[in-house]
């Protein structure tokens, strides 16, 4: 089992920055991709970015060049470093876990609101 726990979310200007973490414990050998996801009101959840166990990323068009996905494999954190905030990114962010065996762990979420 992985436990994933999120953290940093608030309510910023558009155009500011925010940084959202995510702490994973558990069987922490067993992940392997992490993510990002987000639930913005009234919409379907939404993919927002990956970072794979080497570090490889990968990112939704909708953030691309604004959001930044990392991983400390160390520290067993990841994090999103969000720049350039627009309205449209208020949602409930979630941090997901995937493992070698394709189970999914997910986070509680965190709640970032964007006011314009």
């Amino acid at each position: 089992q992985v436990q994933l726990v999120e953290s940093g979310g608030g309510l910023v200007q558009a155009g500011g920055s925010l940084r959202l973490s995510c702490a994973a414990s558990g069987n922490i050998l067993s992940i392997n991709g992490m993510y990002w996801y987000r639930r913005a009101p009234g919409k379907q959840r939404e993919w927002v970015a990956a970072i794979t166990s080497d570090g490889a990323t990968s990112y939704s068009d909708s953030v691309k060049g604004r959001f930044t996905i990392s991983r400390d494999n160390a520290k067993d954190t990841m994090d999103l470093q969000m720049s350039s905030l627009k309205p449209e990114d208020t949602a409930v962010y979630y941090c997901a876990a995937q493992s070698w065996e394709q189970v999914d762990y997910w986070g509680q979420g965190t709640q970032v609101t964007v006011s314009s």
